[in-house]
């Protein structure tokens, strides 16, 4: 693609281009993020899929609202501690910045800890049963996945690795943040170079995209198969299988991996071998129980 100017997002092989790629907007002097709105909207969405199912299978919802207030809080914390902990050369010398959220820096599996935690918790206040709620819950947790990871676009954050195949995309240099720019990126830049407008672009995989289409494909596996479950948790379990391996395949790709400290295992990977061995176990087990197996 020849381009006379540069634009801040390019799609070469689309013919998508994306002259300047807004953060946000200001509303009365207050900066808005779209990373931040995009994050309450997957809230949002999620709260009301999981409802929405709820509702169809004739379940009241009322349990879902209640709940709500605690996912949502456990699920922050747990997204943002999750990052924190594991990139903590970032924070250590301001420990204000641990709150600055607009910047980015939430963790898919963080949130998904601190969520079960939350429902751990309030299932056993309210006496109810945790895989029914969960069941549920994940499907909700698929929407918020496809939607806040818009918000990793629009911070032009985490992406993978060079590769200039169909799905390609295009960043201008100047407004990636430098932390998302490794060594190992670096030198597969200098190998590959792209410039428009006299600017140095870096051309990568667009893993949010990735992520998004697994997901979609996941939950609607999930939403066709919740007539078909034999046993309560089974759709928690098959999100477990299919969160992991998708996770385990999308970090293999990225950039900006958080390692175990004095290792150089991607932490996000090591859950997701964990996630897909418990999801397994769970089928395993809730089907013998039912003579299944």
């Amino acid at each position: 693609m020849d381009l006379n100017f540069a634009p801040d997002v390019v799609f070469p092989h689309l013919g998508i281009v994306i002259k300047n790629l807004p953060r946000g907007f200001d509303v009365f002097g207050f900066s808005v993020y779209y990373y931040g709105l995009l994050i309450a909207l997957a809230m949002i969405a999620g709260l009301l899929t999981a409802q929405a199912l709820m509702r169809r299978d004739g379940e009241k919802t009322d349990v879902m609202y209640d709940f709500a207030l605690w996912g949502v809080v456990f699920g922050l914390v747990g997204a943002r501690a999750y990052y924190v902990i594991f990139s903590w050369d970032n924070y250590k010398n301001n420990l204000l910045s641990i709150f600055n959220l607009r910047e980015g820096g939430l963790a898919v599996f963080g949130a998904v800890l601190g969520g079960a935690l939350a429902m751990l918790i309030f299932t056993r206040r309210r006496r109810l049963s945790f895989f029914y709620l969960a069941d549920y819950t994940v499907c909700g947790l698929l929407v918020g996945q496809i939607i806040g990871r818009w918000g990793n676009f629009f911070n032009a954050e985490a992406f993978g690795g060079y590769t200039d195949w169909f799905l390609a995309m295009q960043f201008r240099r100047a407004i990636v943040p430098p932390g998302m720019i490794s060594p190992a990126l670096d030198t597969a830049m200098l190998a590959h170079p792209v410039w428009y407008g006299g600017e140095p672009y870096i051309s990568v995989h667009p893993t949010f995209l990735y992520e998004g289409m697994w997901n979609l494909a996941l939950l609607l596996i999930l939403v066709f198969w919740r007539r078909r479950k034999t046993f309560p948790g089974e759709i928690m379990f098959l999100y477990f299988i299919g969160e992991g391996c998708g996770r385990f395949w999308l970090e293999a790709l990225r950039t900006d991996q958080l390692l175990i400290p004095l290792t150089r295992i991607p932490v996000s990977q090591a859950l997701s071998v964990l996630f897909v061995a418990l999801g397994i176990f769970g089928l395993w087990r809730g089907r013998r129980k039912k003579g299944e197996l």
